[in-house]
């Protein structure tokens, strides 16, 4: 008889991509937990998995079994729930990324208010300007801002979100305020970008009459860190394109000051993403609620 460990440790192979980390998820061993996978590969009269030094692979076999495991085992995770409920409380390692002023601004205290509600929850927050492998670097889920670019990921939107073109008062004072997107490369510009590249195209749509510009930006100063952009910014060296969840704060005190606010630049709506919809941890999908309720909230003060 298939146990439903052994279910569990197929999904969580899959979903890891490795059969030793879902083995030290669940508690098993490396040779305990290659040992119980042979022995359902076995019990199926099928292989499941192709395995390399490297990465776990689906066969066609074991794609169907992992959507029928996954439907199985959140039928019981929910029976679980609804026996246990109020009884049991979230708990376990929750382990997020996010770019980095994202981070800081609003998920820092977002997650301390979620810890303060659930003590058995322990959090782990990487703050990265970098786009990680959610599934190979082991995160439960990944807020980001722009578009789901992985298919093997569920993306369920936070917030609507355009980016602005801004500067420093002193800057605008010093240069002048461009008037159309043409006059940017006229300017000295900070670009926030992973590339070594000292360029890139900034798209832009009038507010009224819908026409649509690309601008070739050279780059006076580039990071790749979204923080250090501001930084500049604010200290006067150039303009910078930023989320306006980012910028707001320095819009609002007037460290910042948007230019070409009749130019609408391409939207990039924030979203959590995470590797499967179903057999989520309960600590995951709480979380997931909670910033669905704060970025919802917060929108009004953008």
């Amino acid at each position: 008889m298939i146990e439903l460990a052994d279910m569990k440790l197929f999904v969580q192979a899959v979903l890891s991509g490795s059969l030793s980390a879902a083995g030290r998820e669940l508690g098993f061993s490396p040779a305990v937990g290659s040992k119980r996978m042979s022995r359902l590969e076995a019990a199926l009269g099928t292989r499941l998995l192709q395995r390399s030094s490297r990465r776990l692979s689906l066969t066609e076999e074991g794609a169907l079994y992992f959507e029928r495991c996954q439907a199985i085992l959140l039928d019981v995770a929910n029976a679980e729930a609804e026996l246990g409920q109020g009884q049991t409380a979230p708990r376990g390692l929750l382990r997020i990324s996010s770019p980095v002023a994202l981070g800081r601004h609003h998920l820092g205290p977002a997650l301390a208010t979620f810890a303060s509600q659930y003590p058995g929850i322990q959090v782990q927050l990487s703050l990265s300007d970098d786009i990680v492998d959610v599934i190979e670097a082991g995160f439960d889920c990944v807020v980001r801002i722009g578009a789901n670019t992985d298919s093997r990921l569920v993306a369920r939107k936070l917030a609507d979100n355009r980016r602005v073109v801004c500067a420093a008062p002193c800057y605008i004072a010093r240069k002048g305020q461009p008037q159309t997107p043409a006059e940017l490369g006229q300017h000295s510009c900070i670009l926030m970008q992973q590339s070594s590249a000292m360029h890139t195209d900034w798209h832009f749509q009038s507010t009224d009459s819908k026409q649509q510009q690309t601008v070739r930006i050279h780059a006076n100063w580039l990071t790749n860190n979204g923080e250090q952009a501001h930084d500049w910014a604010i200290a006067g060296l150039g303009l910078v394109r930023r989320s306006i969840w980012d910028v707001a704060p320095a819009l609002a005190n007037g460290s910042l000051v948007e230019v070409l606010p009749q130019w609408s630049s391409n939207s990039a709506p924030i979203q959590i993403m995470y590797p499967s919809r179903r057999y989520l941890p309960l600590r995951t999908r709480l979380f997931i609620d909670l910033l669905v309720e704060v970025f919802g909230n917060k929108v009004d003060e953008i």
